[in-house]
């Protein structure tokens, strides 16, 4: 089933690629139906799923025994809600290119890869298959940047992000190899390295190996000072792209934390607990205020996911910590951190779908370059400032339950670094204040490259996806126990084993 569920959509790109008759809305279309029924599997295993069971839905396949590697797959708590998510984003962001016509087959295959590789890393129970999963990813949203991205500026994006994520992969494998080399017998399964623990007492060389899997995870989340290639990327691409960017590749690094870093490494996670907390806050705050500083508004969204990212580490960092000594806030600074994966994928989600609509309209993403917008677009003045406020974490949002549960969760073991980390709030609110006001109040004025014919509200195939994501960012805001059901056991099971 869980098979099933992450090539699908791989399938469905093959089937594609040997056809050349259909038209280029077709090809959206069938991309559309393929992520409506992998959401619709996701929600059947949902529904099978035992939130008091572990790791559920296993498969075990031989693919190259002699060197330790299997196909091993499963989901858990930490999984599952990432899964969904990641459908969900997916559908959203098919539904919103019905408007591409540039070369759609292509533009869809790459999608449609892109979703495989992202699902098979969050299944993923082998260090290798996950690595596997993790730079394809790269390799498919380095097309999309180069293809469909903003001209020359964004083919140059493209290639740095190449270069930067491929480097941080490498210090993964590296990382990986060291884990291998330490375990006896020699194996790449995380299952059986995190039951076996096999650095523990190893001193230096698990150090060398939790730097060499950090620096590879931080540089894909990312976190300072790995982040520089995000804004350039997250400019220079397609909305679509930006999207996927955001709300799914950058969870890639952030749940290779909790799935990987902390129950393999559990020693080491504790010993440098107090530099990843650090380097969780510097992430918030620098975050927040460089974004204070941006003219562009998607470069600032951009630089919010740093600042989002940052919670997150935070979180990770100050659960190793409090190992030992408080097992509640333990649970509760890792649950806080997985709900704000999710509610970042939605919410930055329909924010960068929403910097696409600008763009169409506009061809600039300049604040200043717009003034009472809100006149000529009321539709995408509502969905825009409510995907702003959900983003600075405003009750009833899955935001704020998600930073709620980060910052008391880490409040108790490092009090000062997670006060410090809180003004980063005040400055999202201020930054994305003045986004607001500039462009959608005030004398209505539209950029010089509006078209003759003015500027148009949005559409259905943009109102639809934007408003379905924030929709479920709301639900998720009030009625958050159907989430955190099936994130709390894993979250306590995960604080279980950093303790050890």
């Amino acid at each position: 089933m869980l098979s099933v569920v992450t090539f699908l959509p791989l399938l469905v790109c093959a089937v594609l690629l040997t056809s050349r008759t259909l038209g280029a809305r077709a090809y959206v279309w069938v991309w559309i139906a393929a992520a409506a029924a992998d959401l619709a599997l996701v929600i059947a295993l949902w529904a099978g799923f035992d939130t008091g069971g572990g790791m559920q839905y296993e498969q075990r396949l031989r693919w190259i025994p002699s060197a330790g590697v299997g196909y091993h797959v499963g989901v858990d708590g930490l999984s599952l809600p990432l899964l969904a998510m990641t459908c969900l984003l997916f559908l959203a962001v098919a539904v919103y290119s019905l408007r591409e016509t540039r070369r759609a087959r292509s533009y869809v295959c790459l999608f449609l890869f892109l979703q495989t590789v992202s699902m098979g890393l969050f299944v993923a129970l082998d260090l290798i298959l996950f690595f596997v999963f993790f730079d394809l990813s790269i390799v498919g949203m380095f097309f999309v940047i180069a293809g469909w991205g903003h001209g020359e500026r964004a083919r140059a994006a493209a290639q740095q992000f190449f270069l930067y994520t491929f480097l941080g992969s490498l210090a993964l494998l590296l990382g990986f190899i060291g884990l291998y080399l330490a375990a006896t017998p020699h194996t790449f399964d995380i299952v059986d390295l995190a039951r076996t623990d096999p650095l523990a007492g190893r001193g230096a060389y698990a150090g060398l190996v939790l730097l060499a899997i950090g620096v590879g995870l931080a540089v894909k989340t990312p976190t300072v000072p790995f982040h520089t290639w995000l804004p350039p990327a997250h400019t220079d691409a397609p909305a679509a792209g930006s999207a996927i960017l955001a709300g799914v590749l950058l969870k890639m690094g952030t749940y290779g934390f909790v799935r990987i870093a902390m129950p393999l490494l559990p020693g080491s996670w504790r010993h440098y607990a107090l530099v990843i907390v650090i380097v969780g806050a510097v992430s918030v705050l620098y975050g927040s205020l460089v974004a204070l500083a941006q003219t562009d508004f998607k470069r600032m969204i951009a630089y919010t996911s740093v600042n989002h990212m940052g919670y997150i580490v935070l979180a990770v960092g100050a659960a190793g910590t409090l190992a030992g000594s408080d097992a509640q806030a333990r649970s509760l600074a890792v649950t806080g951190a997985v709900t704000q994966m999710v509610s970042h994928g939605l919410i930055t989600g329909a924010l960068f779908l929403l910097t696409g609509v600008l763009y169409d309209r506009g061809r600039t993403y300049a604040i200043d370059a717009y003034s009472g917008l809100a006149a000529h677009t009321p539709r995408f003045a509502a969905a825009t400032a409510v995907a702003a406020f959900a983003s600075l974490g405003i009750p009833g949002f899955s935001g704020f339950i998600a930073e709620f549960q980060i910052f008391t969760g880490s409040l108790a073991s490092r009090p000062v670094t997670t006060a410090i980390a809180v003004t980063g709030i005040l400055i999202t609110a201020a930054l994305f204040l003045r986004a607001l006001r500039t462009m959608f109040l005030g004398h209505p004025r539209l950029p010089q490259t509006t078209p003759a014919g003015g500027i148009t509200d949005l559409s259905r195939s943009e109102a639809i996806p934007t408003v379905t994501l924030l929709a479920v960012a709301l639900i998720i805001g009030i009625a958050p126990r159907w989430l955190l059901d099936v994130i709390e056991p894993a979250g306590r099971a995960l604080t279980g084993l950093v303790a050890r």
